[in-house]
This record gives C-alpha cells, structure tokens and sequence, in this order.
C-alpha cells in the first residue's frame, strides 16, 4: 500500500513555490502527492509534471467546488458553469499525469439550503458527475467522489448516501474516495463503512480528527489499514492534513510543530500498520 501527502497542508497557494516542499516530501519517503486543482491555467501545469515525474512522484488531483459553481443550484447558467470548471480540472488533471481526480466534486462547499437535498438536486448531482464522467473518461481519467460531513455539505453525508449515489451515476469512470475524518462523524463504524464501498473504493484520504497528526488524536487507524488488507485495497492512502493556513478549514489553533514533523510522525506511524 504507496503512501501520499496532500499539500493542502500548505494552502491553497499551488505553484512552484512548492517544488522544495515536493523534495522533501520525497526524501521522507512519500510515494506520491494529492495536488489540489484550483488553478485552471493549463501551462501553469507543464512545470508540476516535469518536477513530480524528476522526483518519481505518483500523483492524484484533487477539485472543489465554490458557492460560485454549485451543481446542485437551480439556476441552468450555474450549473454548467461547474460544469466547466470540473472539466478544467480534469484537463490540469491529465498534464500532471493524475489518473484520478477526487474531493466533493457534486455540489459546493458550504452552500446550505436550510433543507435535505431535494429529488431535484439529487438529479442536478447525478447528471453532473455522469456528464463530467464521460469527460473524465476521454482523459483516461476516474474521478472519486468524496462525501463530506453535515457541517460542509448536504447531498450526500455518509458512505451509504454516497454509495447509492455512485451507483446511481453507473458509470465506469466514477468510484469512490473515502475520508476518515468526516467518517468520524457520521459513521457508526468505520471499518464497516470501508468495507460497504470496496467493490468502489480507488482512494483513501487518511486524517485525524481534528486534521493533525496521524495517531496524536483518537481514529484507530490500525483498524482501518487492517480493513482496507482485509478488503484487498490496491490503491494510495494519503495524509490529509490541514493548518491555519486553509482557511475554509476553521482551524484558528495550531495542532503540530511544523509540516515537516506532521509529515514525518504520521508517515513513521502508519509504517507500523503498512508493510
């Protein structure tokens, strides 16, 4: 099982900036990164493929939407805007060398109608992921649909919701990423939750409950990696933390040393589960 990092941990700020922290990413020994597609400028790419392929990096993308492009919004202009936006992703996607493209890419970020989503809005989501699906899939691309928490999110919440929705979308290029944190709080039981989406399940954020460092607060991440060999995973499990940094994270209370004590923690800690 190849471990990655998500440079989230840096901001929202992805340029050559990070080269350094890509090489130290490297000596610790990563096998790869989650960069965050936020940037739809396609040359801007050209040079993180060079340094990720340099560095022998495997890589994943990651897309959010904003209140801005909600594909669940009931105006048609909206909505396709989204639309194109997730397609520039996947195209940033495809320069970098990303065979998928993950995070809550059916609806945005912190937009709330007050409501359950409505029949209307569940349609809204399932002809987008299917339409960017197809897209996805001229790029040899997947994408992994990500559930989030009640508190950022209200389409789906959990990996029943999420597993319905993906198997609804029945599509070839669209699985499932899954995220510990929001599995801590809205699964009764993690493993459980795991082992509901395997026949789905291409990648797998690893993050502790309040986003620091892995095995400092209280997910039992020996149990999970013990699930996810027990369901015969293939994929990357990456570390997902967050700093005040990420703004849209609310985390105003620091919750380690350094990035680079976060990252070496975490990564000696999992190596005592992944072998």
């Amino acid at each position: 099982m190849k471990i990655g990092m998500n440079l989230l941990l840096w901001g929202t700020e992805i340029n050559d900036s990070l080269f350094p922290v890509l090489e130290q990413i490297k000596s610790l020994g990563f096998d790869g990164v989650e960069v965050p597609i936020f940037n739809f400028n396609k040359p801007d790419w050209l040079i993180w493929q060079d340094k990720l392929d340099e560095l022998g990096l495997e890589r994943l993308a990651v897309a959010i939407n904003g209140p801005d492009a909600n594909p669940l919004s009931s105006s048609p202009e909206m909505r396709k805007h989204a639309l194109e936006n997730n397609m520039k992703a996947i195209d940033c996607a495809e320069i970098i060398g990303a065979k998928y493209l993950s995070g809550p890419i059916h609806s945005a970020l912190g937009v709330f109608s007050g409501k359950p989503a409505t029949k209307e809005e569940w349609q809204y989501g399932i002809h987008h992921i299917r339409t960017l699906a197809d897209y996805a899939a001229e790029k040899d691309i997947t994408l992994g649909v990500e559930y989030l928490n009640r508190f950022e999110s209200y389409l789906f919440t959990c990996t029943d919701e999420m597993l319905r929705f993906v198997e609804e979308v029945n599509h070839p290029h669209c699985n499932i990423m899954f995220d510990t944190f929001h599995a801590n709080i809205e699964e009764k039981n993690i493993e459980n939750a795991i082992k509901s989406c395997a026949n789905h399940l291409i990648h797998v954020q690893l993050s502790e409950n309040d986003r620091g460092t892995l095995g400092k607060g209280h997910i039992d991440f020996e149990s999970i990696i013990k699930t996810l060999v027990d369901i015969n995973y293939q994929g990357m499990v990456s570390i997902e933390a967050f700093s005040m940094k990420l703004a849209a994270a609310n985390i105003w209370r620091k919750t380690f040393d350094s990035e680079e004590q976060l990252m070496s923690d975490s990564l000696t800690y999992l190596k005592k589960f992944i072998h």
